[in-house]
């Protein structure tokens, strides 16, 4: 089964490819881009059009790879056992199973998302190397092998908080999704809010895209931003000459909290107003 994108997810030519050919030779596909490009929903999206469960594992950057596979709860153990309980006999009962554990052992192939891997320590992808390259590991505990049933569709994001290990990057394949040009972006918000006024689309494109290009932001407004901004415009249902407005704060347009997230970037915007007034 082949991903060709869904209804709720606009997925360009070379990320289809890109989620096909990671499918077809059974290497995790490590995504990369800006936040809010879609990566993490993006394993939603595949599992849902190719009919397969999703399991999750968020990182985090107290997040250790043995995590992923199994915990061994020791100390649970010894108290069971210090209260005379029967199940303290079988081992089995203190191994709490990871996401690789349940992506492994899954009747049919899921689609098992590592988020945000760059999030956690440096060693976290080498850790991984040889259970995701052999899609198996040992349980020493138990003296038991878990091995993939179904080899598991792995999805690895990145915000590139951090470089990734040489190691790692070579058995993964890779794709980085560019930030959507404007009729791209035109077709994200067509997906997410169908009746939607051309001309206010339009207009607010022009604003957002002249924003994302001032150089020196600290946080330039996303895919996701920008569709919390439409909706707020929707919902208060400002007159359309309030954004063909070029006053002397056209920099910074109505409800722009919901675009700009730090005081920086909105003084900023308020200064090269001020200065294009000056200039005029």
């Amino acid at each position: 089964m082949r991903f060709e994108g869904t209804d709720q997810y606009v997925a360009t030519d070379d990320l289809k490819v890109a989620v096909n050919a990671a499918a077809t030779v059974g290497r995790p596909l490590l995504i990369k881009g800006e936040p809010g490009t879609g990566k993490t929903v993006l394993a939603a999206e595949v599992a849902k059009a190719m009919g397969k469960d999703l399991i999750e594992w968020h990182i985090k950057s107290t997040t250790k790879a043995q995590q992923g596979l199994y915990e061994y709860d020791a100390v649970s153990r010894l108290r069971d056992s210090q209260l005379g309980d029967e199940k303290v006999k079988d081992i089995a009962n203190y191994i709490k199973k990871g996401k690789l554990w349940e992506a492994f052992e899954a009747d049919t192939p899921p689609i098992l998302l590592i988020d945000e891997i760059d999030k956690a320590d440096i060693e976290f992808p080498n850790d991984l190397l040889q259970e995701l390259d052999r899609m198996e590991f040992h349980v020493y505990e138990t003296g038991e092998t878990i091995k993939a049933t179904n080899r598991p569709i792995v999805i690895i994001t990145s915000n590139n908080e951090k470089e990734l290990p040489d190691a790692f990057l070579r058995r993964c394949f890779f794709h980085y999704i560019r930030f959507p040009d404007a009729d791209t972006m035109r077709d994200i918000i067509n997906v997410h809010y169908p009746d939607i006024q051309k001309n206010l689309v339009n207009e607010a494109l022009g604003i957002f895209y002249e924003i994302r290009e001032v150089t020196g932001l600290k946080k330039k407004p996303s895919t996701s931003e920008l569709l919390d901004w439409l909706k707020l415009l929707m919902a208060e249902d400002l007159p359309m000459d309030v954004l063909k407005s070029r006053d002397t704060r056209s920099l910074i347009p109505p409800l722009h909290g919901a675009l700009l997230k730090n005081e920086q970037d909105v003084h900023m915007l308020e200064r090269l107003a001020f200065l294009n007034k000056q200039g005029r």
